[in-house]
């Protein structure tokens, strides 16, 4: 389905989110505050756009993701790239300093265990930041952007995605995901602690945040 939307991937993303998707990739690099000399995985990082902005801040940073056609669309980005199964990492126990992953969380099979995954190959005391689609909280706003989800969002998709119906899945997924409460405790489950989370636009965005047990 991935290597389907590849070519348009980012063009979408910013016409879907009304260019919110550049503010989103910022704020995530702020949380994750790499510095220069760490390591840093950008988990599901798609075509390495996400993996770009956090390489601004002179820390190596690694684009990791399952779709080989995502990362062939990236490919003329000057970072490195490795596909990798979220559930079983291409990397040695404790190597990163931190690792992120933005809106690619919903779509590992055991999310749980995609969590445990990434605090295997982290430091301890090392960095967690998920940049996702979360829970609107503000009634009226919420059930707005449930319509825009379901209805609209598709039919947008049409117009500009390579591969609409992925988008229907979209939209389905973001609509039975945990809000972000029940996703600060699977991440406490998994072997984080220090869990927390900001809402970005109303909560349509969650980045939720923790660190590596020692």
């Amino acid at each position: 389905m991935f290597d389907g939307v590849a070519e348009r991937y980012d063009l979408t993303n910013s016409v879907l989110s009304f260019a919110q998707d550049r503010r989103w990739r910022r704020l995530t690099r702020e949380a994750v505050a790499p510095r220069p000399g760490e390591r840093v995985l950008d988990l599901a990082a798609g075509t390495g756009v996400s993996t770009v902005e956090l390489a601004r801040s002179g820390a190596w940073c690694v684009a990791t993701d399952f779709s080989q056609g995502m990362l062939r669309a990236g490919l003329s980005r000057k970072v490195p790239m490795v596909a990798g199964d979220a559930l079983h990492l291409p990397y040695a126990d404790e190597v990163f300093d931190a690792v992120t992953i933005s809106f690619g969380l919903r779509n590992v099979v055991a999310y749980g265990e995609g969590l445990a995954e990434l605090a295997r190959v982290t430091k301890p005391g090392g960095r967690l930041v998920i940049c996702e689609f979360s829970t609107p909280t503000w009634a009226p706003f919420r059930t707005v952007y449930l319509e825009y989800l379901m209805r609209a969002l598709p039919a947008v998709a049409r117009k500009v995605s390579s591969n609409p119906e992925a988008y229907v899945y979209l939209a389905e997924s973001i609509r039975a995901w945990p809000d972000q409460a029940a996703l600060a405790a699977e991440i406490q489950a998994a072997g984080w602690s220090s869990v927390g989370w900001r809402n970005l636009t109303g909560g349509v965005v969650a980045l939720h945040r923790a660190v590596r047990r020692q």
